[in-house]
């Protein structure tokens, strides 16, 4: 019972502090987004500007495209639209209700799907982020990332991407949809109200990059698309959502913590994130298309293996080729759950708890950081190698 009202106490404390942060107006004000001439920088290319309101935070949207952007001819159509065809003025102007939140900044980083976000994008919305919320004069509050490209498929990879290369505390926050904005029940106005409603809230900060859809927040470094069709799609099937909005409020089950193998890099100096591969296993693998993917450029190789990790005898030779051949090849698991542990087929480096495209991601940022295979190795595998080897009685 104590515990249940401990809980009790903590939400409640969690919602006051958020409300008395970014209050909602009392009565609701209808106000409209204006086209302002664009204010280009070094930087920004800011294109839409909300008229200013005193005392509300300032968000930078990013967008990118996709499902939230999305049209398609019916109204009851969620699988088959073209994605990416609504620019981000009128996808805020359609939730005028944001501008009781915050004042906001729209920026079109790009206008494509999910599925064609490109690596040049990924390191294009880290150093815009980074610019906006972590510099010396940084000039906004939050941002937040609407991605919302065909069923999302691929905003995990941006949001962790995201997460291990934010280089401050300040709320960042990635959005989708899991239907077009042409839907009879489009999920996209209310999935940005609430993202960006929790991206100003305090109680968002220090908590690394968040996803929020569906009434749910998300950890990136945990969260995972888990439906192909459905709006309850995205989760941390282990630890679980870290919070959800109630009447557009967001709440937090817990204090702001930090995942416990997160690394979080500089990349500040990045000008490109290197080719690297993943690959599928299964029953008889050989892995032969190792050696074309190496011929042809690719700088590491991911391989998304059975069970925790495990690989095929048939496939072995070819991936020691790679690996004598100086090209670093990670273990992660297709089960997308779980623990790829150090010490199974030396030759290669075990993921952690990382899936395969999370894996792949901060591979690319590491080689792009020019760490030796010896540093990516201690990179993925220290920090899980140094927990087994624990000895608890030496801590008392």
């Amino acid at each position: 019972m104590f515990v249940k009202a401990s809980l009790a106490l903590a939400a409640a404390a969690s919602l006051l502090g958020t409300t008395s942060a970014a209050p909602l107006a009392s009565s609701f004000v209808e106000r409209s987004l204006v086209e302002r001439a664009p204010v280009t920088s070094v930087d920004f290319n800011v294109t839409y500007k909300s008229n200013y309101t005193e005392h509300l935070p300032k968000t930078l949207i990013l967008a990118t495209g996709g499902t939230i952007a999305g049209s398609s001819s019916s109204a009851t159509d969620s699988t088959a639209y073209t994605a990416g065809v609504v620019g981000i003025g009128v996808l805020v102007e359609a939730v005028p209700q944001l501008l009781n939140v915050s004042n906001i900044d729209g920026m079109q980083v790009s206008n494509v799907g999910s599925e064609s976000l490109t690596d040049e994008i990924a390191l294009r919305l880290s150093k815009l982020a980074n610019k906006a919320l972590c510099a010396a004069d940084a000039p906004y509050d939050a941002v937040c990332v609407a991605q919302l490209p065909p069923r999302t498929d691929t905003l995990e990879e941006t949001a962790f991407f995201l997460d291990i290369t934010i280089g401050c505390d300040k709320p960042v926050v990635v959005v989708g949809s899991m239907r077009p904005s042409t839907a009879i029940s489009a999920d996209g106005p209310n999935n940005l109200l609430q993202a960006v409603t929790t991206a100003v809230s305090p109680n968002s900060r220090a908590r690394g990059t968040l996803i929020v859809l569906n009434d749910r927040i998300c950890a990136a470094y945990y969260c995972e698309k888990t439906q192909a069709n459905t709006l309850n799609t995205f989760a941390s099937p282990e630890p679980g959502y870290i919070g959800g909005l109630l009447s557009d409020k967001p709440f937090y089950y817990m204090g702001a913590s930090k995942p416990t193998f997160k690394q979080v890099f500089d990349i500040s100096n990045v000008t490109e994130l290197p080719h690297v591969e993943i690959f599928y296993s299964y029953q008889g693998a050989d892995f032969e298309l190792l050696n074309t993917t190496v011929a042809n450029g690719a700088k590491g190789v991911v391989i998304a293996g059975t069970g925790a990790g495990s690989l095929t005898d048939a496939g072995m030779t070819n991936v020691d080729a790679t690996v004598s051949s100086g090209v670093p090849v990670v273990r992660s698991t297709k089960i997308n759950v779980g623990f790829v542990t150090p010490g199974d087929y030396p030759n290669t480096i075990a993921s952690g708890s990382l899936n395969p495209v999370k894996s792949r991601r901060q591979l690319q940022v590491l080689l792009a950081l020019n760490k030796t295979n010896d540093e990516i190795r201690t990179a993925f595998e220290e920090p899980l190698k140094t927990y087994l080897n624990f000895n608890i009685s030496s801590y008392y």
